[in-house]
């Protein structure tokens, strides 16, 4: 059954328990079994909360009831308190500072909601609630549903974490980037080698590496129609009587692949800015630096920045050590970051720097602008992404973002399933595929 829900909530975390508590709903409860007046009902309380169950009349038993408990333990009436605050009047969240409590908690919810929700109600609780210093206890790692945030979360933690809960985050760590290696590497490669090998294509290729297909279609201007076989010759042959006319195409430019070699055909460098609001971003670029750094045609640099550079590239054949390599938050210094770039760059033709960033500047600005303007003008494709994530275009500074563009070097944000694309076209110099015209300055 489909049921239309509009809610009065302006919260847009208690939306998001509302929404998840519609689709719970829907899957545990048939409605073959429920009056529809009943079930509207019984979804009206159960996205209303606790507090709404006289005006909907309507009491919550067994399984409903526990659903209920552990929405309103996090959405509750006082749920934007942090553990052991103190409030005059109004309720509050039901999962205090126990790690006890937060580990049936987490229990409970994996129990009636689909893993995406559970991702979202956990990290709700670390927002809401102020949960981030239970992470450090490795039965609460044990307990939580891993993913790119909570990955972000436990970075930022990486300094305080005792040595008894290192060994447990860097599991947790771990499967969240071999499940984004799965599912972001064979695409990569795919596109990333079509892409360098249509940048080596040459006009006077050798007959082995000649590329037919293109060549055919290159040419079909050139195609000259045969004269038709003698009738009597072809009879005689093969025992028809007709003729079919054949034609061939004459191959005036031949287009093929340059040999293969073992030096890197492109160098690409990220620069990836590791202050707190990029978590996600770090993620996603150590997993597609720890791709790049395995494909034999590219030379790949990481270097991660905040006010100091760090270079992480000697690093890349395993992305987990670069994410605890990564110290999220601090301050912001793009210039410092570009200055030690561009000291590394060798061959400016071959070289595609990318630099990840929300652009809010600590450093000087215009010298900033000026190492980008200049490695622009030496041949170098500079890629500018305002984030590497899922959720779209962050808070960003607009003026510098502005100054980027008019370089020639537009900000976007970038999904981790574009990111191939973008890179596909920056190394073949192609105009950039951006998303969403929204995102440009």
């Amino acid at each position: 059954m489909t049921t239309t829900r509009t809610t009065t909530r302006t919260d847009p975390m208690s939306q998001t328990a509302g929404e998840t508590t519609e689709r719970t709903t829907e899957r545990t409860a048939p409605a073959s079994d429920t009056p529809p007046d009943a079930e509207r009902l019984r979804r009206w309380r159960m996205v209303l909360g606790a507090d709404s169950a006289d005006s909907t009349g309507r009491t919550l038993t067994g399984q409903d009831a526990a659903m209920d408990g552990a929405l309103d333990a996090l959405y509750g009436g006082g749920a934007g308190k942090k553990p052991n605050s103190r409030g005059t009047g109004g309720r509050s969240a039901g999962l205090g500072a126990s790690a006890p409590s937060v580990a049936r908690w987490l229990g409970d919810i994996r129990t009636y909601f689909p893993s995406s929700v559970v991702q979202v109600m956990q990290r709700d609780a670390i927002d809401r609630l102020g949960l981030s210093a239970l992470l450090l206890e490795p039965e609460m790692l044990e307990a939580v549903e891993p993913d790119v945030h909570l990955v972000g979360t436990l970075l930022s933690l990486n300094k305080a974490m005792p040595e008894t809960t290192k060994e447990t985050a860097r599991a947790v760590v771990r499967k969240v980037v071999e499940d984004l290696e799965r599912r972001l590497e064979s695409r990569t490669r795919a596109t990333l080698t079509g892409a360098l090998d249509r940048s080596a294509r040459i006009s006077r290729p050798r007959h082995r590496d000649i590329d037919w297909d293109r060549t055919i279609r290159a040419n079909l201007k050139n195609y000259l129609t045969l004269p038709a076989p003698d009738a009597a010759t072809t009879a005689g042959e093969t025992g028809e009587t007709g003729a079919t006319p054949t034609g061939t195409v004459v191959p005036e430019r031949l287009i093929g692949y340059g040999r293969s070699s073992r030096s890197a055909k492109k160098d690409i460098v990220l620069c990836v800015d590791q202050s707190g609001s990029m978590a996600a971003s770090v993620v996603y670029a150590s997993v597609f630096g720890a791709v790049l750094a395995s494909m034999r045609t590219l030379s790949t640099r990481l270097v991660v920045f905040d006010t100091a550079v760090v270079d992480l590239t000697d690093q890349l054949d395993d992305p987990v050590d670069v994410l605890f390599g990564t110290q999220l938050g601090g301050g912001t210094d793009i210039n410092r970051a570009l200055a030690y770039c561009q000291s590394r760059i060798t061959r400016p033709a071959d070289t595609v720097v990318v630099l990840i960033s929300d652009l809010y500047e600590g450093g000087i600005r215009d010298e900033m602008l000026k190492r980008v303007a200049a490695m622009k003008a030496s041949g170098v494709q500079f890629v500018t992404l305002l984030a590497l994530s899922d959720e779209g275009a962050p808070a960003y500074d607009h003026e510098h973002a502005a100054a980027l563009g008019a370089l020639g070097a537009p900000a976007f944000a970038c999904t981790p399933d574009l990111f191939p694309d973008v890179m596909a076209a920056a190394i073949e110099k192609r105009p950039l595929p951006i998303p969403d015209k929204e995102y440009q300055p």
